[in-house]
């Protein structure tokens, strides 16, 4: 299909792009099937998803979800697609330029840190088409932004630019578009020079902190550090701090 590419970068970073110019990149069943399958493919340590310096996704392909019944929606692998990008072990930067309306922005907030452009606009426009969001839109919304500060996106279909989004607590770091690749790689690979078994550990407590009660939590996120207490590269991180010099991980 072709719709979805990805560089290797030095360093152990991928840069993933979406490019379907002509559905302006729409998140069609194919479209996330081809972005599933690219991801689970990669053996890096970091990857920043785009959709170009001009738009990242508009969201689903609105001609294909008018066609679908109930049935036809849940037989139709879309969930399954979601499900397997949420599941994907690597960091995620998102580097957003442009639209990232319905799917695009639940895209957006899957990943792990966001990036934007200066002309990143975020929004959840499925009420104005008499839907929900389906992949996440209502609950990242309401984890990162809070509950009030979400309704007022999601139930008024209202749009916001990269600056309140990033006062909203979505976006991490906004830039000028003609250098979002660029900063994004850099945010990722700062990601990708940190111990790699340490790195998704603590992705994966973090992500426990919407799930899980803060007990639960807690104790999950000790659980890592005992694991990470027994791994070689723990003792290779301290060593190189003692010794002054860049450390050498090996993910064991």
């Amino acid at each position: 299909m072709g719709t979805v590419t990805a560089d290797v970068r030095p360093g152990g970073v991928a840069v993933v792009t979406i490019a379907a110019p002509e559905t302006r990149n729409a998140l069609s069943t194919e479209l996330l099937t081809e972005l599933a399958d690219t991801l689970e493919g990669l053996d890096v340590r970091a990857v920043v998803l785009t959709g170009g310096p001009k738009l990242f996704a508009a969201g689903a392909d609105v001609k294909q979800l008018r066609e679908l019944s109930p049935i036809e929606y849940a037989a139709s692998g879309r969930a399954a697609c979601w499900q397997r990008i949420g599941a994907v072990g690597t960091p995620l930067v998102a580097a957003v330029a442009g639209y990232a309306l319905g799917g695009g922005c639940e895209l957006a907030l899957s990943a792990d840190l966001v990036v934007a452009a200066d002309t990143a606009v975020f929004g959840q426009p499925e009420v104005k088409l008499g839907l929900v969001p389906g992949a996440g839109g209502t609950q990242r919304w309401a984890r990162a932004a809070g509950r009030y500060a979400a309704a007022g996106v999601v139930l008024t279909g209202r749009t916001v630019d990269a600056f309140e989004a990033r006062d909203l607590g979505l976006v991490h770091r906004i830039v000028p578009s003609e250098r979002l690749v660029e900063a994004a790689v850099a945010v990722a690979s700062s990601v990708a020079a940190n111990g790699p078994l340490a790195v998704r550990a603590a992705r994966s407590a973090l992500r426990r902190a919407d799930e899980l009660p803060l007990s639960a939590a807690l104790e999950y996120e000790r659980q890592q550090l005992l694991l990470m207490l027994g791994s070689d590269d723990h003792v290779e991180g301290i060593t190189a701090l003692l010794e002054k010099r860049a450390p050498r991980f090996t993910g064991r």
